[in-house]
């Protein structure tokens, strides 16, 4: 049986990434998608297209991603033929990260409608638009899955966490101590051996 193996990196990540996961898919193909966009309406049209152009061939698809990059495959490749997902730190809730981010910089719902986007100090751009997107587009995500989450998730609290591996019956696997960005020893170990036992 010919599988195939995609990674989907997180904000800042890379491709490359995806060499990490290739000891642990031995018998299957891996490769990592260096998307461009940063919106799920930019994503809408790359990520189907990346997709059908790779899965090609194969009997079977797995889908790894990691953040940012979980919220766009699962904003764009829903209805696309995935056997298995494994999400790491995935953000689950985007409506419920902006407004968060909305209350870390003080800025009222109304101000963010006027001024359609407003940078705030921690580097994220808040963007009208891509509220109203995320509220007229809740994520429908059928895939059998996996989640990874870390303890100490700075995105995603544990009851956003935990409320959506319910509602679409994922599994939610939680490192103790663990953070957002899964990247120290400890954690890759972690990972690894989550991936392992999956």
């Amino acid at each position: 049986m010919k599988r195939l193996v995609i990674y989907v990196h997180g904000k800042g990540g890379n491709a490359e990434e995806s060499k990490h996961y290739q000891p642990l898919f031995a018998e299957s193909d891996v490769i990592g998608f260096d998307y461009k966009s940063h919106n799920p309406w930019d994503a809408k049209k790359e990520f189907p297209c990346f997709y059908d152009l790779h899965s090609k061939g194969y009997d079977s698809v797995i889908l790894i991603a990691n953040s940012i990059g979980a919220f766009l495959s699962m904003s764009t490749l829903a209805e696309k033929k995935i056997s298995q997902a494994m999400f790491i730190s995935p953000i689950v809730n985007m409506e419920k990260l902006i407004a968060d981010m909305m209350m870390w910089s003080n800025v009222t719902e109304n101000e963010l409608k006027r001024k359609k986007e407003i940078q705030t100090n921690f580097g994220e751009t808040l963007s009208w638009e891509y509220l109203c997107y995320v509220r007229e587009h809740p994520i429908a995500w059928t895939v059998p899955t996996n989640i990874l989450y870390g303890e100490k998730d700075n995105l995603t609290s544990y009851e956003t966490i935990s409320e959506f591996a319910d509602r679409i019956g994922a599994t939610l696997t939680v490192m103790k101590d663990g953070e957002h960005w899964f990247h120290t020893q400890e954690q890759m170990e972690f990972l690894d051996n989550w991936i392992f036992c999956l």
